[in-house]
């Protein structure tokens, strides 16, 4: 915290910004009277430059909405109704430690299921390090897999090279050709826009690969649209070009890659022309750029999370891991793969979760199947479902089985939160949870190198609560003896940032919080697998034992999107349904605030104009989006900015706010091939007038 003056300048305290987003912004709120003033980003983070997002600038205005749950509450109504009376701290916490006690004691402690979201990623309060995790690990509680957002990537990733963890994106600004594939960053994480310009300015191309149009495609130098699903035949096809020139680094591939004789018989077997059939990328499209990654060096790819939410999530970042080692970008500044640095992160975070104070090995539920969960597991069923920073009843697939599974009468639910979303609305009792400039917590950025500490900056509204101390009170209130379960979040962060790694050299909380943020001690320059990678080879594994284990196909190649490529499904609903990130709105987070949902307006779906005029569709009609698992209302707009058999929504509205569902109504629960993901961009859908 940092003293800008006396009187009405006030103080200034360094935070973090908590949101689902790469870029991990360090903000500073102003801070008068005891009352936050004014936020702003911090101009000396090197990622943040000063600047934040449409949506973040109205996150004060946002947390003093008259929407704001400021007082524990029971539900009074049917599920799913939304009527709720006020209780006291001691009313709810006695309640919910009595239903705790009943269903462990006729189910066993895997009949509850502590439900983390993605609403803060923080390692206190969030997602990251599970908020009440060691609670939920004395109780012996079912374990949550946070597989919403990156799993099938980051599990492709970890077959290539057996971490998360690319290039630096910052080293953006060093490369010559750039491919942001399945990115928006204008949208989402414009930060590393900042470093995509740098190179412009030196001279690098843009390339945008996605199946829309963008707001980021439309600045690129050369955009690609391929079906959705089909990334790992298009990069299969570039290979073939680039393997085809007699371009590939054979030193590199000889020193530093596993598999690589089969992987390039794999690559033969996709010629431009059979990539093209399969992508509806041209095949001279596609060899030209092919062309220049052969001779661009170096080349970096930026590629996030819309890329693989499909059925072969994980098999395209196996692909696009390996197009750097055929290259030799891996070895270069400014060369290489962005996906994720989240597997630079070092810390012990082992010490934070404390699995060793459950009582036995417990099952793990999926967060991207929760209608499964609720609905079809069994012995024992789900009995007691924590919902913390999460609305799956609006950001979770197959909508209608997630609302069933919520209103099961027999299921005691329990939703920490800030406003009624849906989920709320299925609560059995909701507690008021702080916003993050109203308690303490230390995040990691998934998109650069740099922890930084969130520093309280006022008191919370209300009787709001941050989750950590939360549970350290149910802890209380259900005689849990285990001492660990009542450290403090800033002992909770010193035994996070006790790591021996060398990346984490000379960083201390008291360091955090003096600064504010601290850049990782890694080397300068960052150039992580310029001479080997951390598999058990120590190589880049193309064949790889570990995706053999977990039954996916050992050597690295295309996958095909189950519903996009099923011609009958397609004869049925002939759409490919893109459900992509909101410029106003972060998931469903902001889709309650006025001014963001003006600008925003309700639900669309852009077509091509060929197949509008097919259906006898016009611009601003409404129509019905759906299949066979449901559906939603949505105003039609007609755009050239779509491929032709291609529609796309943005996700996050509340279906509350939009006619009872949003876009999650129409996408299955399957997971992708690798990591257990969801596939919202597998999705099938016809296009008709709304009745």
């Amino acid at each position: 915290m940092v003293e800008e003056g006396s009187g009405p300048a006030g103080l200034t305290v360094l935070g973090a910004c908590p949101l689902d987003c790469p870029d991990g912004c360090s903000w500073a709120v102003t801070v008068r009277d005891g009352k936050a003033v004014r936020l702003r980003g911090n101009p000396d983070h090197p990622y943040t430059r000063g600047a934040l997002c449409t949506k973040v600038n109205r996150w004060l205005e946002r947390a003093e909405q008259p929407d704001r749950i400021l007082y524990p509450m029971r539900r009074a109504g049917a599920k799913g109704e939304g009527r709720f009376e006020r209780i006291t701290w001691d009313e709810a916490l006695d309640e919910i430690a009595g239903r705790l006690r009943g269903v462990i004691a006729e189910h066993g402690g895997e009949a509850v299921w502590p439900y983390w979201g993605t609403g803060t990623l923080g390692y206190l309060q969030g997602c990251e390090g599970f908020g009440g995790r060691r609670f939920f690990n004395a109780l012996g509680a079912s374990a949550h897999a946070v597989d919403i957002c990156s799993a099938a990537g980051a599990a492709g990733m970890e077959a290539a090279i057996d971490s998360a963890g690319g290039m630096d994106p910052q080293d953006l600004a060093h490369a010559r050709l750039i491919l942001l594939w399945g990115t928006n960053p204008l949208t989402s994480g414009h930060h590393v826009w900042k470093f995509v310009q740098d190179a412009r300015r030196a001279g690098a191309r843009l390339v945008a690969i996605d199946p829309v149009r963008t707001r980021t495609a439309q600045q690129a130098d050369e955009h690609l649209a391929p079906l959705p699903g089909t990334d790992a035949a298009l990069a299969l096809g570039l290979l073939n070009v680039i393997v085809g020139l007699g371009a590939q680094d054979e030193e590199f591939l000889r020193d530093h890659t596993q598999g690589w004789e089969e992987f390039r018989e794999r690559i033969a077997e996709f010629p431009p022309e059979r990539a093209a059939e399969i992508t509806g990328v041209p095949a001279a499209d596609l060899a030209a750029l092919g062309e220049r990654i052969a001779r661009t060096r170096p080349t970096a790819i930026r590629a996030t999370q819309g890329l693989q939410r499909h059925s072969g999530g994980g098999a395209a970042l196996r692909v696009l891991a390996g197009i750097p080692a055929v290259t030799g970008d891996w070895r270069l500044h400014g060369g290489g793969l962005a996906f994720s640095t989240s597997g630079h992160v070092k810390l012990n975070k082992a010490a934070l979760y404390r699995d060793d104070l459950r009582p036995g090995p417990v099952r793990t539920l999926s967060m991207s199947r929760l209608g499964e969960g609720l609905l079809d597991v069994q012995d024992p069923p789900v009995k007691a479902l924590f919902v913390i920073a999460a609305n799956p009843a609006g950001s979770t697939p197959h909508q209608d089985r997630v609302r069933r599974g919520l209103g099961r009468e027999d299921l005691f639910t329990v939703v920490l939160e800030q406003f009624p979303t849906d989920t709320v609305d299925y609560a059995d009792i909701v507690l008021p949870a702080t916003a993050q400039h109203e308690h303490a917590d230390l995040h990691e950025g998934y998109g650069h190198l740099y922890l930084t500490w969130n520093e309280p900056a006022v008191a919370p509204p209300g009787e709001c609560l941050p989750t950590s101390e939360t549970f350290r009170r149910l802890a209380r209130r259900m005689g849990v003896e285990e001492p660990a379960v009542y450290d403090s979040d800033e002992r909770l962060a010193e035994q996070l940032l006790a790591s021996d790694h060398p990346w984490m050299a000379g960083i201390t909380l008291d360091r955090l919080r003096e600064e504010g943020f601290v850049r990782m001690a890694v080397p300068d320059p960052f150039v992580p697998y310029a001479d080997g990678f951390p598999t058990p080879s120590g190589r880049l594994e193309f064949r790889s034992a570990r995706a053999a284990a977990a039954g996916a196909d050992p050597l690295a190649g295309y996958v095909p999107p189950v519903e996009v490529a099923d011609p009958e499904r397609a004869r049925r609903y002939p759409f490919a349904l893109v459900s992509a990130a909101s410029h106003e709105f972060l998931n469903t987070q902001f889709a309650n605030n006025p001014e963001l949902r003006r600008r925003a307006g309700g639900p669309a779906v852009r077509v091509h104009p060929d197949d509008a005029a097919a259906r006898g569709l016009a611009d601003g009609q409404r129509v019905r989006v759906g299949n066979d698992r449901g559906s939603f209302e949505a105003v039609l707009r007609v755009t050239d900015q779509i491929r032709p058999g291609v529609a796309a929504t943005s996700k996050g509205h509340w279906p509350k706010f939009a006619g009872g569902s949003n876009a999650n109504a129409v996408v299955d629960e399957r997971a992708t091939d690798l990591g257990g993901g969801p596939v919202f961009h597998d999705t099938r859908v016809e296009i008709t007038a709304a009745g």
